[in-house]
Parts: structure tokens; sequence; C-alpha cells
């Protein structure tokens, strides 16, 4: 399979799930923008509880992921099966704390920084 070939594939696998695609990236950058323009830094900055959730919310993608896909995780067989979940998993785990920990710290305010 060539390169162009995969990428085809992979534009009809995502195409129905575009709109959220964009809806989480609007999201992202809108909390991020707001956050930084307040004094959001992203080293200067801890909050426990928005790493715990996002660890959370990725977790939660081992049981959502296949089900919002209409499959199963038991039909996670091969290695690069794994490979592919964890990945997603770990996306999704990075994507939440990329939200949560900015909004912790406008909900928070600058007391904990």
């Amino acid at each position: 399979m060539t390169i162009q070939g995969a990428f085809t594939i992979l534009m009809y696998a995502l195409a129905p799930f575009l709109w959220l695609i964009v809806a989480g990236v609007v999201v992202l950058v809108a909390v991020q923008l707001i956050a930084r323009l307040s004094g959001y830094r992203t080293l200067g900055y801890r909050c426990l509880g928005a790493n715990l959730a996002a660890l959370l919310v990725g977790l939660s993608g081992l049981w959502w992921i296949p089900a919002f896909t209409n499959s199963q995780l038991g039909y996670v067989a091969t290695a690069f099966d794994w490979v592919a979940m964890m990945g997603a998993v770990i996306g999704l785990a990075i994507a939440a704390w990329l939200v949560l920990h900015p909004l912790s710290y406008l909900v928070r305010g600058k007391r904990q920084a």
C-alpha cells in the first residue's frame, strides 16, 4: 500500500468525525488563548486535579473509543492494534490535559501559581 492510499483510507475513516475534531481543536485553542492572556504558564502552574482528570479521561478511552467506532475492545487482538489503541489513549489524555490544565488555572485563579 502506498502512502497516498493510506492517507485516502484515513480520510474516509475520519470524515464522519471531522466536525468533532474541529470542535475539539477550537475548544483547545480557545482555552489555551484565554488562559495565556490571563497569565497562565504551563510549567509555572501545578494542579493535581487536572492531571488526574486528564489521566482518567485518557483511560476512559479504552471503553468509549471502540464503542464510538462501532467496535469492541475484544477485537483489539494484534500487537499493532494495541499500539494504535494505546496511541489513541495517550493522545486523548494529552489533549484532555491541554484543555483541563489551563481551564483549572482559569477557574482556580492565580492563588495556586
